[in-house]
């Protein structure tokens, strides 16, 4: 009976919450180019907002070109805007203004001349999570890359998620279906993108694609090992128990720095805690999931929006600082938005909600 309430509940507050995007035709914007991977089926609409769908495809590649408005990021190079709210519907400052397919070796030579061409010469590699269609991971993908104030190449790889609230069972199979295709691009991507550093970020249920790929490649071929920069986990949708058993001691393993973004008040993975019967790694709210080499920040204290599980595009709190891990290389001790909490099992840091005077 508590399943049934909350899953009626949420599916009402989606619908509702649905119609709510507001768009502009008079909003000026600046162009953001996205490099793209999926492994969705193409649809052959000759609409770039459909170009793709959530069918299984073959991997194809292209560039997106993304309209953003005017004044939209927030995170660098200056920090005055700490005290402002958080945004209410980001995507709304987004639009998908083209989709550009391109063959393989045409992709990666693009990619290595704008990596190489960008002031810091990294890459940030975002793979989405569940419900999400092309065209919102296209759009979420370059808010991301304004909202940090990234200095390199930004690149998003989609897995056919259906994009439909109802079609949770679908997306778990489609995102395991992934893996591998994601494997061979991350190899790709190490070995073929020109990038001094490569940062991988995922959410909700892309944490499972991401995690598995990326110790599997590395375990097959540890000289990859320095490629990797930085993974960060965002509201992994993953069964905590076997996270911390099984997955979290592998990713130690990688060499590279990985930070877990995790909420109490997450109510998708509370969703999908009811569904599966056993907590998800994003939910922090048992203190169980610390675990040595990974830095766990609850954001539970901030203002995620109503189902706290998309923070990284709403909250500029969380936003800031990730901004402070991936453009300056801060580990969590060091930056100063956060409070360490100490508990028998290990230390975790939660993100203060008055930081206007916590600026390094």
């Amino acid at each position: 009976m508590r399943f049934q309430w909350r899953f009626v509940s949420f599916l009402v507050l989606v619908f509702l919450f649905a119609g709510c995007t507001a768009t502009s035709s008079l909003v000026q914007r600046q162009t953001i180019r996205v490099f793209y991977a999926t492994d969705r089926a193409l649809n052959g609409q000759s609409d770039h907002s459909e170009l793709y769908g959530g069918e299984r495809g073959a991997v194809t590649y292209g560039v997106c070109e993304v309209g953003i408005s005017q004044g939209h990021g927030i995170a660098e190079p200056d920090m005055r805007l700490y005290g402002e709210p958080d945004r209410k519907n980001p995507d709304s400052d987004a639009e998908l203004q083209a989709v550009n397919l391109i063959c393989e070796m045409d992709f990666f030579s693009e990619l290595d001349r704008s990596v190489k061409g960008s002031p810091s010469g990294d890459l940030l590699l975002f793979v989405h999570g569940y419900n999400l269609t092309f065209e919102k991971a296209a759009l979420n993908t370059a808010l991301l890359f304004c909202d940090l104030g990234f200095n390199g190449a930004p690149l998003f790889y989609s897995w056919p998620s259906r994009g439909s609230i109802s079609k949770y069972a679908i997306d778990e199979t489609n995102i395991e279906w992934s893996q591998p295709d994601l494997k061979r691009f991350l190899e790709a991507v190490a070995r073929r993108s020109g990038a001094k550093d490569i940062y991988l970020m995922a959410h909700s249920l892309g944490n499972r694609a991401m995690t598995k790929a990326l110790i599997e490649l590395l375990q097959e071929q540890p000289q990859l090992k320095n490629r990797f920069k930085a993974l960060i986990l965002m509201a992994p949708d993953i069964d905590a128990e076997i996270f911390k058993r099984d997955i979290a001691p592998k990713l130690t393993d990688t060499g590279a720095f990985v930070t877990l973004y995790a909420s109490c008040d997450d109510k998708a993975l509370q969703l999908s805690t009811d569904v599966h019967g056993y907590m998800r790694a994003g939910d922090i709210s048992q203190r169980s999931l610390l675990v040595p080499g990974i830095e766990i920040i609850d954001v539970t204290s901030v203002d995620t929006g109503f189902f706290g599980h998309s923070y990284y595009k709403g909250s500029r709190l969380v936003l800031r600082d990730l901004a402070f891990l991936i453009n300056r290389g801060f580990h969590a001790n060091d930056r100063l938005s956060l409070e360490p909490i100490d508990l028998p099992q290990g230390r975790f840091w939660r993100i203060k909600k008055d930081v206007k005077h916590a600026l390094p």
